[in-house]
């Protein structure tokens, strides 16, 4: 492995970096809400149009740095899709061959955007499969393995250099509540969650971290037992969030409290976000609002104020064939009337029940 060549791919993900402007953060218009203001940390206007940009920027500097990526490296990671996205496009960059494994049932639109970028998709039955066979293509084909589920709580500097933490609050400095009572995170790798956390402690914040869990996964579960042995059988339907299995990113500790969102709320809510917004979004956003809007009621009923940051993952035009599509839904998730008409409720008087 040659400084030069090194020296050189580090240069270009920081170039890159310096080109891109940060994310938005949108003030919801939720009038029914008295003194709790909720924000969306609108993560799809990255490059590669997800909150996994700036993951996986880290775990490339992060192996650069470690000696684990040359100039003849076959990149690989295991991925449900938004991560695969993202570091598809920086091995692109680099100039290295990249290959996603990951389930069969990913959202066609990601497949394409991976494809796009250049790189190559290997596809598994299930969720549960792809940290082996990730393990076995690396071996095969002597390349690096990125295990974003194991690297993502270090491959990011969380004291602050302007990671999502960092910039969460630097932009909530002006408003009426600029210290947030929650952010509300949902995990997938459990490595944003950490990087959170762990600002909020080191910076002697009084925010507190709840991170949303959606159905099929072990993490809600893990929080309360600390039972690391914990498995799902079934793999979540939330693409991008929740796991069948307990990830060493995920750090509880920094985690101050948890809520098991339904799947049909996450889908209820990205319609409701939708004619709040004028568009689309990703149903891992659905699982945090859904999660913030809990928590705003619950303020609401205390009588406190103050404010609640979320974030908006990616955008739903990756999701058209699915979380968009009726048929699908009725499908793969059935009936979500119930969660539609507790919105509806919300609405009216800023009421919500889980």
């Amino acid at each position: 492995m040659t400084t030069s060549w090194v020296n050189n791919a580090i240069a270009k993900i920081e170039a890159d970096y310096q080109r891109s402007a940060d994310t938005h953060l949108i003030k919801l218009d939720l009038p029914q809400l008295n003194g709790v203001d909720i924000y969306l940390k609108d993560e799809s206007t990255h490059p590669t149009g997800s909150l996994k940009h700036r993951l996986a920027r880290s775990l490339f500097l992060y192996a650069l740095c470690n000696g684990n990526i040359h100039q003849q490296s076959t990149v690989i990671e295991s991925s449900s899709g938004s991560t695969a996205v993202s570091e598809a496009y920086f091995s692109r960059l680099l100039g290295l061959p990249f290959i996603a494994v990951m389930p069969k049932t990913t959202a066609k639109k990601k497949i394409e955007q991976i494809e796009f970028y250049g790189g190559k998709c290997h596809f598994v039955d299930s969720s549960d499969q792809i940290y082996a066979e990730s393990e076995r293509l690396a071996a095969t084909l002597d390349g690096h393995y990125m295990d974003q589920f194991t690297y993502a709580e270090r491959a990011t500097d969380w004291r602050g250099n302007n990671n999502i933490a960092d910039s969460i609050f630097n932009q909530m400095n002006k408003e009426p509540h600029p210290q947030p009572s929650w952010i509300v995170m949902s995990p997938g790798t459990g490595g944003t969650s950490a990087t959170i956390g762990r600002y909020i402690r080191y910076q002697q914040l009084n925010t507190k971290l709840c991170v949303v869990d959606p159905e099929n996964s072990v993490f809600y579960d893990y929080f309360h037992s600390r039972d690391k042995s914990l498995t799902s059988k079934k793999g979540s339907r939330i693409e991008g969030i929740g796991r069948p299995r307990v990830e060493p990113s995920f750090i509880a500790g920094v985690v101050d409290s948890m809520l098991k969102i339904p799947d049909g709320a996450s889908i209820a809510t990205i319609q409701w976000l939708e004619k709040l917004l004028g568009r689309k979004t990703g149903a891992s956003t659905g699982t945090n609002l859904y999660g913030a809007l809990l928590l705003a009621s619950q303020m609401q009923a205390k009588g406190e104020k103050g404010s609640i940051v979320t974030l908006l993952c990616d955008s739903g035009e990756r999701y058209l064939d699915t979380y968009y599509n009726p048929q699908w839904i009725d499908t793969n998730i059935g009936c979500f009337k119930a969660f539609q008409q507790k919105l509806e409720i919300f609405d009216k008087d800023g009421v919500l029940t889980q």
